[in-house]
């Protein structure tokens, strides 16, 4: 009876230690799982940053370089992103007949004002567009977003083709206007790093206004309308009269790091 007794005890003795170890690896595999996942997370989280920013050489870069003529772009926030830093870069993909564009010298940044990769604008899809000093990256979504946007728009909507584009600024050392928190933060426009577009004319001499049509019920508010609701795909930040007053009569478009379309 006795021996029986301490066999039995032994037993469980046994079955409880390995029940402790089991329990143990257990333990330790969901410690090293969440590692795992802790790691990984970081790492897709400092790739977004690094490709959001155009922080990677264009020589390391997974991504094939930006193409002006392509319609279905994949990823095309951050292949417009790789030409912030990148001159040579910029130099190869902003380039005839999508648009004309000539460097600019650099003005280096002070007190939050200047630029350092920056080009001047003549014209972007098929469009006369006068651009004194603009980033790169903003020229590259201006040029795609007329061409595959804005022109088959105004073909299919109002019968004619855009030939000019009227802007109300890109450069200028000011901060944001019309912020209600932290206003005194500089503009994208302090950069060169933004565009304001407040019209447009067309083949047969029409014009069409962000300030006279907008807020129609006719075909220039829907083209309007639906132009801009695609300038999203190529900017970060893609406002118009629906945002604030400041903004009743142009769209304000820039490449900074906020996102925000209205």
């Amino acid at each position: 009876m006795v021996a029986r007794a301490i066999e039995a005890f032994e037993k469980r003795r046994r079955g409880g230690a390995r029940q402790v170890g089991v329990g143990q690896q257990n333990s330790r595999w969901r410690k090293w799982r969440l590692r795992g996942i802790a790691v990984v997370t970081f790492f897709a989280i400092g790739v977004f940053i690094v490709m959001r920013q155009g922080l990677l050489p264009a020589a390391w870069s997974p991504l094939p370089a930006l193409d002006l003529s392509s319609s279905n772009t994949w990823l095309v926030d951050w292949r417009i992103a790789e030409l912030k830093h990148d001159r040579a870069l910029c130099a190869r993909v902003l380039k005839g007949p999508h648009i004309s564009a000539s460097p600019v010298s650099a003005n280096p940044v002070k007190n939050g004002c200047g630029w350092h990769n920056a080009v001047r604008i003549s014209n972007a899809g098929g469009a006369a567009l006068s651009v004194g000093t603009v980033s790169c990256e903003v020229a590259a979504g201006i040029a795609m977003w007329l061409t595959h946007e804005v022109q088959p728009r105004a073909v299919a909507l109002l019968g004619s083709r855009v030939t000019s584009v009227q802007h109300m600024g890109t450069f200028s050392c000011r901060d944001v206007v019309g912020r209600k928190f932290l206003p005194a933060v500089r503009s994208q426009h302090a950069t060169a790093n933004a565009l304001d577009v407040g019209g447009f004319t067309l083949a047969d001499g029409r014009k069409i206004s962000v300030l006279r049509h907008w807020s129609g019920s006719g075909v220039e508010a829907r083209f309007l309308r639906e132009i801009h609701a695609r300038a999203c795909r190529y900017f970060r930040v893609a406002i118009g009269p629906e945002y604030n007053v400041h903004h009743r009569d142009h769209f304000h478009y820039d490449r900074g790091v906020l996102s925000r379309c209205k």
